[in-house]
């Protein structure tokens, strides 16, 4: 390309911000840049430095997702052209060969002690031995094949690692000219081309490509590889102090633990009364009232089918323990998540402060902080509770943070400027207009604590999980159906009368 061609692109705004992003070779990425936004099509541009050093250009430009993805192809690459010029590509078949080997020798000592003492084994040890020295031959010509493939192998690393440099040349300055745009509407972007980018670049990049290449071409060459370095003492220790940990726990919170049982178990007590020792006509009348009242005359005939359901299956106590289950992790996880969502929504320094927690909350398999709950709080349907109130509770005060921050500030304004207290703003302009938000949130939480019936049920729950978890035992699979299905009803049921008609 020519210098006359080098000129900045008039139709090409903030063309003097160029020089600052790209700090190096400025002529060129205003001229290209130019020819890149003036255009709705892909243009084809080839950028030299990209080619020659590939994913390490990307990182020292501080484009970080493109340059680990060609790192990872680049890497590739490398190691297919050193395995197969100067790697030990057949090491595992001459470790299989070993081992027979080894194998061999054993059967051999064997045939010798059986013709000594005239055994009646010595033709079996002798077909034994014929047979694996007849392996050891198809796996010496395994070695030998793959032996004989090194050269295609290495080529075909070249033709990728070239490919894939001209790739990177070819997108290169698209991807940054994109990221140019980025900055100028966010100054805080590091555009890269500092130390800091070419000392971890270039480090990140010889780091994985001489292991990865070490580690694959030269099996068995650095041990250190093979296995992380660590020992047994560690992991016990780290055990033994664990548990310690949750000893000393579980004494001195022992009235702590006390008090929340006894606050589950008075929830879940009176809903279990009113549920299960009502008459059945009682409930049901209740049940499609409340459904009736809060949802319409629609979801209430769905109730009273589903509730007609679980009767004529046997289900109905079973599935009255579950209703009392789910309603009390859903009346206790919405009665403590949407105040704490208010309070974080006005609070954002503590909204920072336990979103890990919530993360940590919703990641973390229900197996695992199974035990700690069972630790603190034994078996049984109080730790059923908890276990469902720390999986499906969280989704309630995200969305009411959400929500609250999503109402518009004129609205706020207005409200102010006519006199609008606090209190006023909270309870008629912010939660009305999140509401849809908060009702979302709900939701969630009643779906997510349905799908711990059955986990919770291995821990004496009992209700409709503890069908399922027998119908996996037995793979009783008309039980395990109708049972979920059964569960299915309950989580609807109770989604209806706390959403009611709102949900639209």
């Amino acid at each position: 390309m020519s210098k006359d061609n080098l000129i900045p692109n008039d139709d090409y705004a903030n063309t003097d911000q160029i020089p600052v992003f790209v700090k190096t070779n400025s002529e060129y990425y205003v001229h290209e840049f130019g020819r890149i936004n003036n255009s709705s099509k892909f243009v084809v541009s080839f950028n030299l430095f990209a080619f020659l050093f590939g994913s390490a250009w990307f990182g020292v430009r501080n484009i970080w997702n493109w340059s680990l993805a060609f790192l990872l192809i680049e890497t590739f690459a490398i190691v297919q052209i050193v395995r197969g010029f100067f790697g030990n590509i057949s090491a595992e078949a001459y470790s299989k060969i070993a081992k027979v080997q080894s194998t061999i020798d054993f059967r051999e000592k064997q045939l010798q002690a059986a013709i000594e003492s005239n055994s009646d084994k010595v033709e079996m040890f002798r077909r034994t031995i014929k047979s694996l020295e007849d392996s050891i031959g198809g796996y010496l010509q395994e070695a030998q094949s793959i032996e004989a493939s090194g050269v295609a192998i290495a080529i075909s690393g070249i033709f990728l690692f070239i490919l894939i440099r001209v790739l990177q040349g070819v997108l290169a300055n698209s991807i940054l000219e994109k990221k140019f745009s980025e900055w100028l509407s966010n100054k805080q972007i590091s555009p890269g081309m500092e130390f800091k980018n070419f000392l971890l670049s270039i480090s990140f990049v010889l780091v994985i490509i001489i292991f990865s290449t070490i580690h694959y071409s030269f099996p068995n060459l650095v041990v250190l590889f093979a296995d992380f370095p660590t020992h047994p003492d560690i992991r016990l220790s780290s055990i033994d102090g664990v548990e310690r940990a949750f000893d000393y726990a579980v004494i001195k919170g022992d009235v702590l633990f006390t008090a929340i049982t006894f606050g589950i178990r008075s929830v879940l007590d009176a809903l279990e009364m009113l549920f299960v020792t009502t008459p059945w006509i009682v409930v049901i009348s209740a049940i499609v009232l409340m459904t009736g009242l809060s949802a319409g005359p629609r979801a209430a005939v769905y109730s009273l089918a589903f509730l007609a359901y679980m009767g004529f299956l046997g289900f109905w106590i079973k599935a009255m323990t579950t209703l009392a289950l789910l309603g009390t992790a859903a009346i206790l996880s919405i009665s403590i998540g949407i105040p704490l969502g208010i309070y974080c929504a006005t609070r954002p320094r503590f909204y920072a402060f336990i979103r890990p927690i919530m993360d940590f909350m919703q990641t973390m398999p229900a197996f695992v902080f199974m035990i700690p709950v069972i630790a603190f709080f034994g078996t049984g349907k109080v730790s059923a509770v908890i276990i469902t109130m720390i999986f499906g509770g969280t989704p309630v005060v995200r969305l009411t943070v959400l929500g609250l921050k999503g109402v518009p500030e004129t609205i706020r304004e207005a409200a102010i400027a006519y006199g609008g207290s606090k209190w006023y703003l909270l309870t008629k302009v912010d939660l009305p207009l999140a509401m849809p938000t908060i009702l979302a949130g709900v939701n969630q939480t009643v779906m997510l604590s349905l799908a711990m019936v059955v986990v919770a049920s291995l821990i004496g729950a009992k209700g409709l999980g503890q069908d399922v978890l027998e119908a996996l035992q037995y793979a009783n699979v008309g039980q395990g159906i109708l049972a979920g299905i059964a569960i299915l009803f309950c989580a609807l049921i109770l989604d209806r009368v706390i959403q009611g008609k709102k949900r639209d």
